[in-house]
């Protein structure tokens, strides 16, 4: 199956709470790769990279509500797929 990118962008009490920690763990339980940060606007954006159907999962668990966080809206867009040999995800900010 192709590989696609989307861009995340998630509202709510999702900073101070290890929101991005929880991110990283699911992308790591899927095998998607990419990246996750916290924004100005307190909000946490992502890139994620993977086959369609893991993205669909990876979006429905970052709508749940882990620990002490309060998930509002996940946003996403779609981006174009980039050729990569780093297979990770991060937190980068």
């Amino acid at each position: 199956m192709p590989v696609k990118r989307i861009s995340i962008t998630i509202t709510g009490r999702v900073q101070g709470v290890g929101y991005r920690y929880f991110a990283e763990d699911a992308a790591n339980e899927l095998g998607v790769y990419g990246w996750v940060r916290n924004s100005y606007d307190r909000t946490v954006e992502c890139e994620a990279q993977a086959e369609e159907s893991v993205l669909k999962e990876f979006v429905e668990k970052l709508r749940t509500d882990p620990a002490l966080s309060k998930a509002k809206d996940v946003f996403t867009v779609e981006l174009p797929s980039i050729e990569t040999q780093d297979r990770q995800f991060e937190i980068t900010g």
